[in-house]
């Protein structure tokens, strides 16, 4: 498993507009196309270099193309990430807050200590 992985999915996912649409509309293509293309990318790097061995786990893969948060959160996936990049895709769908309050609601049967969100 890496948490280090799923966090930049997130990250790279929700700050390019086109890719919050694309993973939205199709998320297991989404998710397929960014770990052949872009896992092993090192990020923020103006060089193209890459790694070779940075892959997701079938849980981590099936979580992101489900859009599950809360598996993604016990991942150890960054809540802020997947809350802003989950707010991106689907606060359209709901009115104001009401899509934020519901993330918070499906996670609260997490209790302290929560999961590592340490990379």
């Amino acid at each position: 498993m890496s948490k280090y992985l799923l966090n930049k999915f997130l990250y790279t996912v929700d700050r390019d507009p086109s890719l919050v649409e694309r993973y939205r509309s199709d998320a297991a293509g989404t998710v397929s196309w960014w770990e052949q293309e872009m896992a092993n990318q090192l990020l923020n790097c103006a060089v193209a270099e890459k790694s070779t061995w940075l892959e997701f786990t079938d849980e981590e893969r099936r979580a992101l193309r489900e859009h599950d948060h809360v598996a993604l959160f016990g991942l150890g996936a960054h809540p802020f990430l997947t809350l802003t990049l989950f707010i991106a895709m689907f606060e359209r769908d709901h009115g104001p807050l009401e899509y934020q309050k519901a993330y918070g609601r499906a996670l609260q049967h997490h209790a302290l200590p929560y999961p590592d969100i340490a990379t």
